[in-house]
């Protein structure tokens, strides 16, 4: 992920992310177009056939695997986890190797799904800017264990891990749009004021003290004449729009590219009366990139806004001035003073209490984004994950068999490219298509030969069928017609 500025008629703000290997297309749609693009009413029924053995084969090579985690997981529920450990009388040790076993199936199953981890800096570019949370927050890291994802990151190195890497883990795919038309009076309001702000911090050399996101990224000029229409994302906010008095008051439309789906995992701190051994995998949808802190575990409540800053700092300095010109005057009177002492403490009061009702607020718009983006948990994300495992699987074998069947022998990187054209062409969508993986699953199935030049072939739609054979679910439906003993 990157973070551009693209030069045009006027200055954009895009992101740029690389494309990912996600098939993003339902698995009877591709069925369909492609049984339609054959010719002959035979090989339809053949292809037809074949795309079903294909995936109930795959299905059954991951039923053990699948099968393994759900049972470790059931060790591990948040919920009833620990009833089920305390009736099996597991010592620390074995449970911390289930512990482990099922980190390690949960992570494989993750990369066959194209998940990714974020990031320290696709997490630093997604915070750079503000869409509707405006509030700083941060994660009570003192609420969450660090021995659990550490022990297993030592075991299974991986590259680019981000810093919290031992307390909580972000895994992200698929990018998406999200814009929201406001008049967003308020929030323009609090910009032009943070700009001041900001202003003022930096020209004191005090903004390390107050501001909560420090831009770590860097911003890169592209030239317009190269390509990046398939992953780049424009970003439109607030922060970068000029404001004055006419569009302060004039309704505006604001754009944030998305993660498509966030699964973040985690592990409550243990106290000292209780060892906690629930492990949380949470499964989000359409989470706004500047706003992912929606989704981070143990979140703190928010500090003071720059805003907030301003009017405490404007309102120390204005009681000051007027104490310390009452104090110079001839004739102080006590009451004066107290007067504006009482004026003083009275706005810092109203701007804590101001303060609360944000904060109020703030509260009231994460549960309302819990409850519309969370998809899932627990249980419920790992069997929707791994079904997830199995489509992407299935598609990549039957778009990789088709194209072999139709245009011909190919080697690697010519299979590549045209499962990728394919997919273009017939369905608008674009991916980083996984030949090798989906190569070493048709040689896994028998269906594809290679020759001594490196080019693989297919092996004929009936010989296909027959390799693979009748699988249990054909025996099953034919056994419920009748035509053969159940």
């Amino acid at each position: 992920m990157a973070y551009l500025n693209l030069e045009g008629d006027e200055k954009k703000e895009v992101i740029r992310i690389e494309r990912e290997s996600v098939i993003p297309i339902l698995k009877s749609k591709l069925v369909m177009v492609l049984t339609d693009l054959i010719n002959h009413s035979s090989d339809q029924a053949e292809f037809k056939k074949l795309c079903k053995r294909i995936e109930y084969t795959i299905r059954a090579w991951y039923l053990l695997q699948f099968e393994d985690m759900m049972q470790l997981y059931s060790l591990f529920d948040p919920i009833s986890g620990s009833k089920k450990l305390e009736q099996q009388g597991l010592t620390s040790e074995k449970t911390d190797e289930f512990e482990q076993n099922f980190l390690t199936h949960l992570f494989q199953v993750m990369k066959k799904s194209n998940f990714k981890i974020a990031t320290d800096d696709e997490i630093n570019v997604a915070l750079s800017g503000q869409y509707l949370l405006n509030l700083p927050i941060i994660v009570d890291e003192f609420k969450l264990d660090n021995i659990l994802l550490k022990k297993y990151f030592d075991a299974h190195p991986y590259n680019n891990l981000p810093d919290f890497y031992d307390k909580y883990i972000i895994f992200r795919r698929g990018i998406g749009i999200d814009q929201t038309s406001d008049y967003f009076i308020m929030e323009k309001v609090d910009m032009l004021i943070a700009r001041f702000w900001s202003y003022l911090l930096t020209t004191l050399r005090l903004e390390k003290l107050f501001l909560k996101r420090v831009q770590r990224h860097s911003k890169k000029d592209i030239d317009d004449s190269e390509n990046y229409e398939d992953d780049v994302y424009e970003r439109i906010r607030l922060e970068n729009m000029p404001l004055s008095f006419n569009n302060l008051l004039s309704k505006t439309t604001i754009q944030e590219p998305t993660f498509d789906r966030m699964i973040v995992v985690y592990r409550k701190a243990s106290s000292n009366s209780k060892q906690e051994r629930g492990i949380f995998v949470k499964h989000f949808k359409n989470i706004p990139m500047a706003d992912m802190e929606i989704v981070l575990p143990e979140k703190k409540n928010p500090g003071l806004t720059p805003m907030d800053w301003v009017k405490f700092l404007v309102s120390a300095i204005v009681g000051l001035v007027a104490v310390v010109s009452s104090l110079r005057a001839a004739t102080t009177d006590s009451r004066v003073i107290g007067a504006l002492l009482s004026t003083v403490v009275g706005y810092f009061i109203k701007t804590y209490f101001t303060f609360q009702k944000n904060l109020a607020a703030y509260q009231n718009m994460i549960t309302n984004a819990m409850y519309e983006k969370q998809l899932d948990s627990g249980k419920g994300t790992l069997l929707h994950l791994c079904d997830d495992v199995i489509q992407q699987e299935v598609k990549e074998v039957i778009i990789s068999f088709y194209i072999l069947m139709v245009q011909g022998k190919a080697t690697s990187h010519e299979l590549d490219q045209r499962c990728e054209k394919l997919i273009k062409e017939e369905f608008n969508e674009t991916c980083n298509f996984e030949v090798d993986d989906a190569i070493h699953k048709l040689e896994k199935l028998g269906i594809v030969t290679k020759d001594p030049i490196g080019k693989y072939q297919f092996v004929g739609l009936k010989r296909a069928n027959e390799i693979i054979g009748p699988t249990t679910e054909e025996l099953v439906i034919k056994a419920k017609k009748g035509n053969i003993s159940p």
